[in-house]
């Protein structure tokens, strides 16, 4: 059987979506020897590095970007030719390049829906998109979901309930460098103090101007620290320095991969103060939670963020949009942490590890033999 991911992106591009494309085709040619290729835009088109991979990655060069959606012609036309060559084809969505492609030139194997997220902000594009969204999961077999607070409360996938599938997403962190010097520094910058970590692109539906205000209502001995850029970063540190709290709350700005582990390491909680389903899982809590720190985040409708945070287990879970809140459950987090951080673990290895993913990923494409 040959299967075919249909990405946005593919790393060396970084992103959630683009990582989870990444680590099944890794993890399925490691696990089983069945190699699951990849059609993609980049860029800057075909990377000589991908002929170190044991299965095919189709990088076509992106030609120009609309409301956030990639176009290139190049990939219809690829698209085209390799159609038929394939058992399965998984597509990763929001992509709409992706789904037009599919429409104009059907394939004749099964199509599986990876359902990252819906279209929430781009409203005028998916009134134009609906009727081409409708016919890709009307001609779905399966439909993957990654929590199923997500597959229940979806809108759009109301009418599809029959095709779900809930694989949660899974990550490694043993793969990211640890720097002990790193981890040892950071904590005595902060000597004494209670380390808040933070960390997403900085833009509205990340809700960081509500975890700022909540370092008003923290104790002296509390510090926030948030990683990150994005078109919010200068609005962000006009606020802290509005509200004298620069002392209180550190935007890192861009942290390398390279050092990711030791702020992990080395804060007493993680906090995700999302406001919008546009966050629709949060995978920066997994990351977190392989390293036994507790979680805050919040309760958002439609959105699995709630659910991969068990509120009173691996931490707790507060309505967005508050401020108060976000700080009193800092603190609870912190004054219970060894409790929450076992919790923390557990779940993360029960749930969230990327073998697992992997292995349900397997399991469905097997279905399929």
């Amino acid at each position: 059987m040959k299967v075919l991911q249909v990405s946005k992106f593919y790393p060396p591009v970084h992103g959630g979506i683009e990582q989870v494309a990444f680590d099944i085709s890794e993890g399925v040619v490691k696990n089983n020897g069945q190699s699951v290729d990849v059609l993609c835009v980049d860029p800057i088109g075909k990377r000589e590095d991908d002929t170190r991979h044991r299965y095919k990655i189709y990088r076509e060069k992106l030609f120009a970007q609309l409301f956030s959606t990639p176009l290139s012609f190049s990939l219809i036309r690829r698209w085209r030719a390799i159609r038929n060559q394939y058992d399965v084809i998984h597509v990763h969505l929001p992509n709409p390049l992706a789904v037009l492609a599919l429409f104009l030139f059907p394939p004749k194997g099964k199509i599986i829906l990876h359902w990252h997220s819906d279209i929430v902000k781009q409203k005028k594009l998916l009134k134009l998109f609906a009727p081409l969204q409708k016919w890709i999961l009307d001609r779905s077999t399966s439909i993957i979901v990654t929590s199923p607070v997500y597959g229940k409360s979806s809108p759009t996938l109301q009418p599809y309930q029959d095709k779900i599938v809930c694989i949660p997403i899974g990550v490694d962190t043993h793969v990211m460098p640890l720097n002990d010097e790193l981890e040892k520094k950071i904590k005595q910058q902060y000597h004494n103090k209670k380390i808040v970590f933070s960390l997403g692109r900085l833009v509205y539906y990340k809700g960081m101007e509500y975890l700022i205000d909540a370092a008003k209502e923290l104790p002296e001995d509390y510090v926030i620290l948030i990683g990150g850029t994005g078109p919010l970063i200068d609005t962000l540190k006009q606020k802290v320095s509005q509200d004298g709290l620069s002392d209180k709350v550190i935007l890192l700005g861009s942290i390398n991969y390279s050092d990711l582990a030791s702020y992990y390491k080395a804060c007493d909680v993680f906090c995700l103060p999302s406001i919008h389903e546009s966050e629709a899982f949060g995978v920066v809590q997994l990351e977190a939670m392989s390293f036994s720190r507790p979680l805050v985040s919040t309760n958002i409708p439609r959105s699995g963020v709630a659910w991969v945070n068990q509120h009173n287990e691996t931490g707790i879970v507060v309505e967005p949009n508050d401020a108060q809140a976000l700080a009193k459950g800092i603190v609870s987090v912190v004054q219970g942490s060894e409790t929450y951080s076992k919790g923390a673990k557990t779940r993360f290895e029960t749930m969230f590890t990327k073998e697992l993913m992997v292995k349900n990923i397997i399991d469905l494409y097997s279905t399929f033999k």
